[in-house]
């Protein structure tokens, strides 16, 4: 890989000579902060992109950016790293934000870049085994896990490393509307810089300790477990179980497609096949009181949330062994009919079922209530049987609960229902989503969590409340959570992010999807009881939203607007400042709070300057 990064270095000093960066006032490539608007300065060459060649390709599939601070001990310097999900070259693209260089990237044995030669290990815990592989949705084995045990699929057997992103080559385009088998995806980074939680799309999320990671030395991170949410698409299918986990019974499995009936039956919202499993691993948040991950499977079939307790793997005291130790994450091998065995650190799922006879009382669950009426979850009317990890019924390993709620009911016209004595356009609402990103709320404890089809009326969305009960065992268990406590009605809008700014205010980004398009329309509203202070109608259509704290402004990917843009608002006034013309799909976009530089992942196109056919992440000041 070194070579790659010296020819990337190269460049972007070729750059800078020609672009004569200096410290004049209003110079449209200086980066100053003395004129006003905001134009790019710079433009970063992603390792392995190029317009035709193998095995990577134009930079044209990515999702969330997150800067963060750099990991303590683990050789990164003293500059902010910006980390990209890059489904093309397969890989978390490591950007020094000081030096506009990419400096690494972090893939399996799969990547398309060099690091990928030199996979992440997964490291043991303690006297604990190391995580353990992951089963597919119809009892094969995966890749897209910890490549450890006995785990054994033809060509791709145990090698004690992580087995990789899931990419986008093949299968997660936008235009071809099976996205929700891609990955890498939702990226989150403890605020010591420590530890990345990655969502992939084997319905996982991959913890990865930072603090192991040296650049100079082109060393990986240790993945300190690959947790799965729900069950994993059947990208391998399986020849032949010809190396089972101890005490699971050798035989043949009848899956040899992997997920092409899966992609085929991705017509609209369908997903139907058995081979889809619960798809993606999405957005992510942490509760860094409670040291909780929140993860969505937000795409079509049966949307849910999870909540995770990560409290153990910082001090590598735990990496979330099964509950069956002995056995892999997942259905047993050959048998996907049968009990799952889940990850033992999950603290409880939300499910979006569209169910109204498990919500019982009023407009959110009680999970004592539902028990008590013999409710499982997930709903098993649900066409995706064994969807998720939670719940009664042959649904875990046996002896094993996890606290499982479903979303809150809300009528057509955005009403919170009491599920009792309906009226009023209560009779028939049904809890729907189309989940998003969400924020934790250091105010209250509780997570914020974007619904963009709250109700049948996709004019109406919302933004949940969700309170994950640590510690609450008035239900009988260690804990009672999490469970949504409020909904919050945003009319117009389909939010599909949310962020904190300043004190208690929260902006919530809306986006077009589902045949719906709204004007620019984006909300900030009060954390705690909802209340909508501000509404901004200069830019919207978003995807992800970065609040930064040093200039107390709000970055917005536009990228449904016509052209997309990234817009600005002013946190302190809640007014918008201003946009810039971005490319195709910009839909991710991170800041450096040292320098207020804004990075925007681009593909191939014009804003790439020397690097148009390529795709690039743009370098962006205010002038």
């Amino acid at each position: 890989m070194r070579p790659r990064i010296l020819l990337t270095i190269l460049l972007t000093a070729l750059f800078v000579i020609l672009s004569g960066c200096g410290t004049t006032p209003n110079c449209p490539v200086c980066g100053t902060t003395t004129g006003g608007s905001y134009a790019v300065i710079n433009v970063i060459a992603v390792p392995e992109h190029n317009p035709t060649g193998e095995p990577g390709g134009p930079f044209n599939s990515f999702d969330i950016s997150w800067i963060s601070p750099p990991p303590s001990g683990g050789g990164a310097g003293t500059d902010n790293l910006d980390y990209v999900s890059d489904r093309i070259g397969i890989a978390v693209q490591v950007i020094d934000t000081a030096n506009d260089l990419s400096v690494y990237s972090i893939a399996g044995p799969n990547g398309a870049s060099g690091a990928g030669d030199n996979a992440s290990p997964c490291v043991p815990v303690g006297t604990d085994p190391v995580s353990p592989p992951i089963v597919s949705v119809l009892g094969n084995w995966t890749r897209f896990g910890c490549r450890t045990g006995n785990f054994h699929i033809p060509g791709f057997g145990a090698n004690g490393l992580f087995g990789g992103w899931v990419g986008g080559q093949c299968c997660a385009a936008r235009a071809n509307q099976i996205n929700p088998l891609s990955g890498p995806n939702g990226i989150v980074i403890t605020p010591d810089g420590n530890t990345m939680y990655v969502g992939n799309g084997s319905a996982s999320v991959v913890a990865f300790d930072l603090t192991s990671m040296n650049l100079a030395t082109n060393t990986p991170p240790n993945v300190l477990a690959a947790i799965p949410t729900g069950l994993s698409p059947d990208y391998d299918g399986e020849l032949g179980n010809s190396s089972p986990w101890p005490g699971q019974p050798a035989g043949t499995i009848g899956n040899t497609t992997g997920i092409a009936g899966c992609a085929a039956s991705a017509n609209g919202r369908a997903f139907s096949d058995p081979s889809c499993g619960d798809l993606r691993g999405d957005e992510i948040s942490y509760d860094p009181k409670d040291q909780i991950v929140a993860i969505i499977n937000g795409d079509p079939g049966l949307p849910f949330i999870t909540f995770i307790d990560v409290s153990g793997i910082n001090a590598r005291t735990s990496n979330c062994q099964p509950v069956d130790p002995t056995s892999p994450y997942g259905p047993p091998l050959g048998n996907a009919l049968g009990p799952i065995n889940a990850p033992s650190c999950i603290l409880g799922q939300i499910y979006y079922d569209g169910a109204p006879q498990n919500n019982a009382t009023v407009q959110v669950d009680n999970v004592g209530l539902n028990a008590a009426a013999g409710f499982v979850c997930p709903d098993p009317s649900n066409p995706q049987v064994n969807s998720g990890m939670s719940g009664t019924g042959g649904y875990l390993a046996a002896g094993a609960t996890i606290p499982c709620h479903h979303g809150p009911i809300i009528t057509s016209g955005g009403t919170l229902c009491d599920q009792v004595n309906p009226a009023g356009g209560c009779n028939g609402a049904v809890a729907l989503a189309g989940l998003g990103g969400q924020a934790w709320n250091p105010n209250t404890g509780h997570f914020l969590l974007t619904n963009g089809n709250a109700t049948g009326n996709l004019t109406v969305g919302s933004v949940d409340e969700i309170d994950p009960k640590v510690g609450d065992t008035t239900c009988g268990g260690f804990s009672c959570g999490p469970v949504v406590i409020n909904s919050f009605v945003m009319p117009n809008c389909m939010p599909t992010s949310i962020v904190q700014g300043p004190g208690n205010n929260f902006l919530v980004g809306c986006a077009d999807h589902d045949g719906e398009a709204f004007p620019p329309n984006e909300y900030v509203i009060d954390g705690t009881s909802g209340a909508i202070l501000a509404t901004i109608t200069n830019a919207g259509g978003v995807d992800e939203i970065w609040y930064n704290p040093t200039d107390n402004r709000y970055y917005l990917a536009s990228r449904d607007m016509s052209p997309p843009q990234m817009g600005v608002i002013d946190a302190a006034t809640n007014q918008w400042l201003t946009n810039l013309q971005m490319g195709t799909n910009a839909h991710s976009v991170a800041v450096d709070p040292k320098t207020n530089h804004v990075f925007v992942p681009q593909q191939a196109g014009a804003l790439c300057g020397t690097l148009t056919s390529n795709g690039c992440i743009d370098v962006i000041a205010e002038q």
